[in-house]
């Protein structure tokens, strides 16, 4: 490349972590995200970081990041994720002129579901999520909650119209996974197929019944 020519722009990923139950779906995307040899920004919020800590064991700390992320993760091969604070409003992902692909939502509180579907920019998420739909890019906004008030039905909804895909964390049994991570990876791979990311963590339907119960 010449001096005089600018290298084309890294497109990441966004992907906003908030405290529902459910990170061990969210490692799973990141994960997958970055063997597909995409990049990542990730968002972690104030709460995420108690779900992670509670459902995991591992702290989640900003000056800390890269460490907390690689045990979280299982893995060290982190030099495709850049990690901005929740709390962080001139973030790169805060401005429509960022160069990003879209975002993942994952997992997503009623409470994150509410205020995207709003307008709301109580954090970054918030923001980065509104910031993606007024681009018109792709947006999953993956729910963990159960059972969903009218309030949240409606917000939901909204989301739809507003171009977002509202995808439930909600493993399905045909692909014969059996156990918790198979489980989780089912789930993460719908999240990267709604934005067309390769992966390989499910086994894909194949229009033949009795293929769920089939060793791979």
């Amino acid at each position: 490349m010449s001096s005089d020519q600018q290298q084309a722009p890294r497109q990441p990923w966004v992907v906003g972590v908030t405290g529902a139950s459910g990170t061990p779906y969210a490692a799973s995307v990141i994960r997958a995200l970055l063997t597909a040899g995409e990049t990542v920004d990730l968002v972690v919020s104030r709460a995420a970081r108690l779900t992670i800590l509670d459902e995991t064991g591992i702290s989640f700390r900003d000056a800390h990041w890269r460490d907390d992320l690689a045990e979280w993760l299982g893995t060290d091969q982190l030099d495709g994720v850049r990690y901005w604070p929740a709390g962080d409003f001139a973030a790169g992902p805060s401005s429509g002129s960022y160069p990003a692909k879209g975002m993942l939502v994952v997992p997503a509180t009623t409470g994150a579901v509410a205020g995207i579907a709003l307008g709301l920019s109580k954090d970054l998420i918030q923001r980065a999520a509104g910031v993606t739909l007024k681009e018109r890019r792709p947006l999953v906004v993956c729910l963990r909650e159960t059972p969903l008030n009218g309030v949240t039905l409606k917000h939901l909804v909204e989301l739809d119209a507003q171009g977002a895909v509202v995808l439930p964390a909600a493993p399905g049994f045909y692909a014969g996974g059996s156990t918790a991570r198979e489980l989780v990876d089912f789930v993460a791979g719908r999240v990267l197929d709604a934005v067309g990311v390769p992966h390989g963590l499910y086994r894909r339907w194949a229009g033949e019944l009795g293929d769920g119960g089939k060793v791979a």
